[in-house]
């Protein structure tokens, strides 16, 4: 009799899988930030507890399988079989166990990983103001008054406090090397805190479907010394380009793909203007007004109302 093979499919299927996998770069993995090595540690951590249960129950599904197959005429037969105290603590202790320290290991990550909470560090945060516009990224440093596009630099070792807000649709703000990501939402302030252990160039993505351009909503996160930081802002402060309301309004407009810019100024307190531009487009602000609104026509009413009597 004829032994019965797979159809070649499968094996090209596999070999395809192979392929496509094999340049993929695992950054979630290898991460170059203090944030993105716990974050990794938190994943290795809770990957292996769960494993715990899953490695188990697969080679015994298969030893099961064997053992209990129809041609072994030595395995036990008991079709009248119906509880087991020892299976029971087995099946249920052991899970609960891996629930218990699961729990407690992500719960004390999660805190412990906050975006609002800052680094603990002997160096000054530096403070980089992000705005995501369609479909491009608007970084502001409000302490050195430049101002750039999909490009930003700060020094390795320094604690990086990011203020987000957008001036356009939900987007959500990540460098997956360093570690966290976060919303940016039109008319709100979110905070991420990230730091850079060494040196080099890392990949912002927007990791939030924001429409057409979506795909090249991307940027470059360089981390450098202090001394070429300090360097690099000079170059920045020698650009020709400002950011003042007009080229603001010119940039905030969609485009796809934009090209690095570089803004020797901005104009001040840019970040707070762009949140506080939404502030009327907020439900309880709207809810607020149309009570006014409606309390003003009333009184309106009522004083009609009184007129027309003493008629």
């Amino acid at each position: 009799m004829s032994k019965k093979r797979y159809p070649r499919f499968f094996g090209f299927l596999a070999l395809f899988s192979m392929l496509l996998l094999s340049g993929c770069d695992y950054t979630l993995l290898d991460p170059k930030g203090h944030v993105g090595v716990q974050e990794r540690d938190l994943i290795i951590t809770a990957t292996l507890l769960m494993l715990l249960v899953v490695v188990p129950v697969i080679f015994m599904t298969i030893i099961f399988a064997w053992k209990y197959r129809a041609t072994n005429k030595s395995a036990t037969y008991t079709p009248d079989w119906a509880h087991s105290t020892r299976i029971e603590l087995v099946v249920w202790l052991v899970p609960l166990a891996i629930i218990i320290v699961l729990g407690y290991v992500t719960y004390k990550s999660t805190h412990a990983l906050d975006p609002y909470r800052p680094l603990e560090s002997d160096v000054k945060p530096l403070t980089i103001e992000v705005v995501a516009l369609d479909w491009k990224w608007l970084f502001i440093y409000p302490e050195q008054g430049i101002a750039t596009v999909n490009k930003i630099v700060f020094p390795a070792n320094t604690p990086i406090n990011f203020r987000i807000t957008s001036d356009s649709v939900m987007n959500s703000f990540f460098i997956p090397a360093l570690g966290g990501q976060i919303y940016a939402m039109a008319g709100m302030q979110t905070k991420l805190h990230l730091i850079a252990n060494e040196n080099g160039e890392f990949d912002g993505i927007s990791a939030n479907y924001s429409g057409a351009g979506f795909t090249g909503m991307k940027f470059k996160a360089t981390a450098t010394s202090q001394a070429d930081f300090d360097t690099w802002v000079a170059d920045v402060k020698n650009s020709p380009k400002t950011l003042a309301t007009a080229e603001y309004a010119a940039l905030a407009k969609p485009s796809e793909r934009n090209p690095v810019e570089l803004y020797s100024s901005v104009t001040p307190n840019l970040f707070q203007i762009i949140i506080d531009k939404y502030e009327g487009m907020k439900p309880g602000k709207i809810v607020h007004e149309k009570k006014e609104v409606a309390g003003t026509e009333g009184m309106d009413m009522g004083k009609q109302s009184a007129a027309q009597a003493e008629e």
